[in-house]
Parts: C-alpha cells; structure tokens; sequence
C-alpha cells in the first residue's frame, strides 16, 4: 500500500519529477518527461507496479528528513541501534541523459542496508530485460525505454526484482545512480555523484537567493517557488499542473484526473506570482509558452495543452492499476481538453496584458492574435460552458465564464490604452458593458444580492471570490459584500473553502471532495482587500499548517480524514500561496476604493 499522499517529497532535473516517502522509497517517477509513461508506479498500486527503496535492514528504524536548505535535495535520516545512516536524494539539472542519485552516507555506526529496485515500464505493466555489463553497471530495457544503475554495490536478482546487501559505516558513502536514454542509444557514461551534488546544490541556492522577501513567511513563499521551479518543463517553458496523475479528490472515489499538463486557466495568477517574485525569466517563459500554445484558429483555442503545446490529450483508463488506496479509475490523458470553457479567454488577455505591464514582451508582440481571439469571443460568450471547474455534467452559464469574457475585452481594451495598439476600442468597450449588465442582471440571486456559482441557480462557487481581485466590482460594492458572506455561511468546511457543494452541482460526478486549497487562499485575498488583515493573516496560518513536513500542498484538503488528497504537488495551490503571502506583506488594511484599485492594479 503506497503511502499517505502528504507524506511524499518531491525531486526533479527540469523535466521530470519523482515522488520519495518517508521510508525512502521512489513510488513515482515518469520517464524521460513529466507525460512519459512511469517506470516507477507504486503510488497507483504495489510494490509490484515499480518502485526503489534503500532503507536499514533495523525495522524499528526512526525517522526524519528535509530540503538541503533552498534545494531539491532531500535528506532522509535513519536512526537505528546500530548507528545513524543519511539517505541524500537529487535529480541533477538535466544535461542530456537524466538521472536520480542517491547518496546512502554513514553518520555513525556501523548500519546493515538492503536496496530493492523494482522497475516497470510501461506505467506498472512492462517487466524489463535486466542484464550487467562489463564494467558491473545493470541495464535494464525494454522497447524503447533503458536504464541503467551503476553502484559499487554487488546487484543481484530475485523475483523480477533487483537487489543489494550492503553496511555502511560511519563516514562512508555509497553511491547509487541510475540514468534513463532511449534503448537504441549507448548507456549514459558514469555520473561523479559529488560533483553533480555539488552543481545541483549550487544552482538551487543561487536560484532561491533572488526571491524577494515575503517576510515572516519567507521560508514557505521559496519552497512553494523552487516547488513551481521544479514543476517548469525546461525546454518550452511549460509548468504542469502536478507531476502526477489520478491521486483522488476523494479517497477510494472516481474524482481522479491526469493533471501532468498546462492549464491555461492558471496563466494569469502563476505570471504574477513569478513576477511578484522577481523571477522574469520564468515569467517570460510561461508567458513565450502560451503565445505558443494557444496560435491558430481562434476557434481551436482549448483549455489546456501538452508540455511543449501538444493539443491531443486522449484520456484513457489503466486497467492494471488498482488505483491510490482503491481510487480508481486511473486515468492516462485527460479529456477536459475538448471542453468549452469561456474563462480561457480571459486568462490569456489577462496574461498578455500583465507580461505588458511587467515589461516581460515587446509591446505588439502578441497582439493580432488577441484581436482574432475576440473577433471570435464576439460569437462565443453568450454561449454555456464546462466552466472553470470542468464539469462534466451539462454546459450552464457560469457566472464566472461570463466574468472572464468581460475580462478579455477589459484588459484588451487597457493594453491598447497603455501602448497605444491598434483594434475597434469603441466596439470592445460596448461588449465589456454588454456582459458586465448582463452578469450583474442574470448572476446574483435576487433574494439574498450576491452572486450565484450560474444563471439561474442558487449554488454558490468559490471562483466568485476572484471578481473582486479581477476588479470586476469593488469590494465595497454590496454584491461583493453579500458573495462573500454567502461562501462564508455556505461553502466553509472547518474553516476552509470548498470549490462548490458536490452533492447539489450538477457536475456529472458522485458527490465527495475535499476543500480546494486555491480557494481558501482565494478568500485570504479578499480579506485583505476588505481590510480583514487579522482574519487574513489567521487563514493564511491555518493553511500553512496544513503543509506537510516538507512544505508541499496537494490539490485538496479532506477536513474529516486530516489528509492532503488530489495530485500532489500541486503548482496552483504553491502559486496561490505565493500571491497571499506577498499580499499580506504589502497589506495596510485600504479603504475600499483603494482596495478595488489594488486590486485592479494588479490583475
């Protein structure tokens, strides 16, 4: 049985990721990207499906480990009776070939260790062909995926399954480092595993050591940025949503997505938080990425994309998995792309707009694509979605949706002011009008004046906390005002924020999630623009504790279990944290004209 989800850490190369426990086992690599197939896929199943573990033979071993300081390198420590052994576990920036080391050094003692290496291809279906070269380094291959392990340690096989026994004493270090190429290359040539500790050291810390402070809350504002660090596909510039795929919203339910793709719902608030951070050129690669992503038809526009932009993301379902802890099904690709979701259009204005604003692109750069993009939002938005939660129940006119298409023409029309671009301004202006009377006259519920989660319902969303933020009313207006007493009263489970009632949206799903950790921060947001500092700043605090003891958040919260659940580590919940702690930084509890103005400001 895999692990609690909280009780995983990350490391990665740029490319990809792997997940370690706390007992020191890889449960989750895909290899050579993010969307590969996974050679290591225990997370999803057993043991069985792909794993590797070195650990004291000792089992009353104790326990503890952290980041090296402001570094992807995990250090894991083992206490037994017979001495004290540190585990230290990296991926070095990739440099061609890509690999994981593991580093098992003794810090006093003299402690027996055993290694199991457990390698699937295939996502847990495909046993390797496993053979030793000359100079001792195991292979294993099978089709067009190899890997190779080279250890000073004697390998040997049993059961399909790789394995070493081996002491480590006090000041000793042993090596393990295992490389990934495609089979019909040669194997990777030898790793020095202290000199690449010390480059991938060095380039951690000098990375973190330009993040702006954030304060008290410096500590967790860099870990949940070297985590979004971690999550950028270095070659295009693309950050995927998670590096993992089908862990539950709900334990044991069906609410399990693939979430190793770009969304381009996150564009907006991710550019701000790299900005606010002072890392431009992350900033400009996501924002190159989207231009990239979203050029042709205006009418072929998705919701999300591959890594380097990749359009088709068929979903299909592992049969040979049983799933984290029974969630099935697991599901490969993810077919939310063929959504319809309006919001998009406002994220991508918003984007561009913002990267102008920041100085990130040339002024025009851009810019006829936004034209076209509107040209066709013109015929599009009086239409129902999926909306921002990708419901796969029937299409509704989500109160949200609607609000982003004003967007889009609102921050289409504040580029063209700014910079002087060229497009049909008095034609924009009457749309932006058009929709803002027309969610104001069919979105709020006319018995108690705040927004409805869609025309026509009485359901509340959490995504209407981003009106305010967006400025599409000031905070002070009564409608805002009432929205967020609403969610308050209705949507706060122990104190934090679900997206919506599962049991009552029409979603297309069974009922059952946690609270979604963006939206909780959403509401820190909005506190402070209200000049609620003491109820933000407590919020924030009580979502920070929440973190596991890495300092990495999952997409969702389940309040009843006490446990992370949803894909983990997830970049929008380690950007929303982003945006809060900064906000709560600069927080001065404004007046609520000067509120909406911050707030327009800086959408």
């Amino acid at each position: 049985m895999p692990s609690r989800i909280e009780d995983y850490a990350l490391i990665g190369d740029g490319e990809t990721a792997a997940l370690v426990d706390r007992t020191g086992s890889i449960d989750w690599l895909c290899w050579p990207r993010f969307d590969s197939d996974a050679c290591f896929a225990a997370l999803l199943g057993t043991p069985e499906h792909g794993r590797w573990r070195p650990a004291p033979c000792d089992p009353s071993v104790r326990v503890s480990r952290r980041y090296r300081d402001s570094t992807l390198i995990l250090e894991t420590r083992f206490e037994t009776a017979a001495g004290a052994v540190l585990l230290t576990d990296f991926m070095p920036l990739r440099d061609g070939s890509s690999e994981i080391v593991r580093l098992v050094t003794g810090l006093s003692g003299r402690v027996a260790m055993a290694m199991e290496l457990v390698l699937r291809f295939g996502t847990g279906a495909i046993v390797p062909w496993v053979s030793h070269l000359e100079d001792g380094t195991l292979r294993a291959i099978a089709g067009p995926d190899m890997v190779v392990l080279q250890t000073p340690v004697r390998l040997d096989g049993r059961d399909l399954t790789t394995v070493a026994a081996f002491t480590v004493a006090a000041g000793e270090t042993v090596p393990f480092v295992l490389a990934f190429a495609p089979s019909h290359h040669p194997p990777p040539p030898p790793v020095d595993a202290r000199a690449v500790l010390a480059e991938t050291e060095a380039f951690w810390c000098d990375w973190a050591s330009s993040c702006r402070s954030a304060g008290r809350w410096s500590a967790m504002v860099v870990r949940s940025l070297v985590t979004l660090k971690a999550l950028i596909y270095a070659p295009t510039g693309g950050i995927v949503a998670a590096p993992t795929t089908s862990l539950p919203e709900f334990l044991g339910g069906t609410r399990n997505w693939d979430y190793r793709f770009c969304w381009v719902r996150d564009s907006t608030l991710t550019l701000f938080a790299l900005m606010n951070a002072g890392y431009f050129h992350e900033a400009q690669a996501w924002r190159d990425w989207l231009v990239r992503a979203v050029a042709g038809s205006p009418e072929q526009i998705q919701i999300m994309y591959g890594l380097a932009g990749e359009r088709r993301l068929t979903e299909w379902e592992v049969s040979w998995l049983p799933g984290y802890e029974g969630s099935r099904p697991v599901r490969i690709g993810n077919d939310a792309y063929r959504q319809l979701q309006l919001d998009v259009f406002g994220e991508v204005m918003a984007t561009f707009h913002q990267a102008r604003h920041g100085g990130l692109a040339p002024t025009i750069s851009g810019w006829d694509l936004q034209v076209k993009l509107l040209e066709h939002l013109d015929t599009m938005w009086r239409e129902p979605d999926e909306g921002l939660w990708e419901v796969r129940g029937p299409r509704q006119h989500f109160t949200f949706s609607k609000a982003m298409c004003w967007l889009a023409y609102d921050r289409a029309l504040r580029s063209a002011e700014e910079h002087g671009l060229p497009g049909p301004l008095d034609r924009w202006r009457a749309k932006r009008e058009a929709i803002h009377a027309d969610i104001c006259a069919k979105g709020v519920d006319p018995g108690r004046g705040c927004f409805v989660q869609a025309y026509g319902s009485r359901e509340l969303d959490a995504s209407l906390l981003l009106l305010p933020i967006v400025g599409f009313l000031p905070v002070g207006d009564p409608r805002i005002a009432a929205t967020v007493t609403a969610i308050e009263h209705d949507l706060l489970a122990h104190g934090f924020v679900l997206r919506y009632r599962s049991e009552t949206t029409a979603d297309g799903l069974p009922p059952g999630e946690g609270v979604f950790l963006a939206c909780s921060f959403w509401l820190v947001d909005v506190y402070v623009l209200q000049g609620r500092i003491d109820e933000a700043r407590a919020l924030f605090e009580r979502l920070l504790s929440l973190a596991n003891d890495v300092g990495l958040f999952a997409e969702e919260y389940d309040v009843h279990a006490r446990r992370q659940v949803g894909n983990f580590p997830q970049a929008f919940t380690h950007v929303a944290l982003v945006n809060s702690a900064y906000n709560l930084v600069a927080a001065r509890a404004p007046a609520p004209s000067e509120a909406h103005e911050a707030a327009t400001a800086e959408s």
